[in-house]
């Protein structure tokens, strides 16, 4: 017997995920549930066969959650800002990207069809995959991030896991003159970040620490001292 290639395993298992999610939305139609129906004829914004998911958080981990969808549990990758928002038991609804490995097929959610748009933009780029724009979306705001890589800040990219001076340098290259210029308070907000993350390190805060704190600063408070008064009152709160 002659083993699958990878490519052909990996057709087949994305034949199979749409096959299940047909069943699901025919099992749905017929207790009565129409709501995946509706979901089919809204506009999509991936080329997966999922590109909605609307259900109950099941559980959450520090990376996913798992939703329950007419009884079929699905784990969905979410930034942190996401992942604080769900509680178990509670309802939770996505647009979400389907990305098709050799070996797996992962579900990534996201709260506005602008973040979406984003980590497509960044999965365009070479050596961006999913896992990689996800985490740069936990960096900061979207506003914040648009204006970084919108006025060349490479180095603000560089933070993040696996990201070099060259890949960040690539995403300013390719997506400077796609994602548009953010506001004004958005560009004053990145200046007065970078002076605000020096700071919390010299306070012996950790780059993740610091940069989750001050993504939750409004982008209204724009001095470095400012910013980091509140970030420092997130911390101690």
């Amino acid at each position: 017997m002659t083993r699958r290639r990878p490519a052909t395993r990996a057709a087949f298992r994305a034949d199979f995920f749409r096959f299940l999610s047909f069943v699901l939305i025919f099992a749905s139609a017929i207790a009565g549930d129409t709501t995946l129906f509706r979901e089919l004829a809204q506009p999509r914004y991936d080329g997966g066969m999922i590109g909605y998911l609307e259900g109950t958080v099941h559980s959450l981990s520090p990376t996913h959650a798992i939703i329950i969808v007419s009884g079929v549990g699905y784990k969905v990758a979410l930034t942190k800002s996401t992942l604080a928002g769900l509680s178990k038991g509670g309802p939770a609804a996505f647009l979400t990207h389907l990305a098709v490995r050799e070996d797996a097929l992962d579900l990534y959610g996201f709260a506005n069809a602008d973040e979406l748009r984003l980590f497509e933009q960044l999965r365009t780029v070479s050596g961006i995959g999913p896992k990689s724009a996800l985490a740069i979306l936990d960096i900061a705001t979207l506003e914040t991030l648009r204006s970084a890589i919108g006025h060349g800040k490479a180095e603000y990219l560089t933070k993040v896991s696996g990201i070099g001076r060259k890949t960040a340098e690539k995403i300013v290259l390719e997506l400077r003159d796609k994602v548009g210029l953010s506001s004004e308070d958005a560009k004053a907000a990145l200046k007065g970040d970078e002076d605000a993350l020096e700071a919390m390190r010299s306070l012996g805060y950790s780059q993740q620490e610091a940069r989750d704190a001050l993504r939750k600063v409004p982008n209204t408070i724009e001095k470095g001292t400012d910013r980091l008064r509140e970030a420092l009152k997130i911390l101690g709160s």
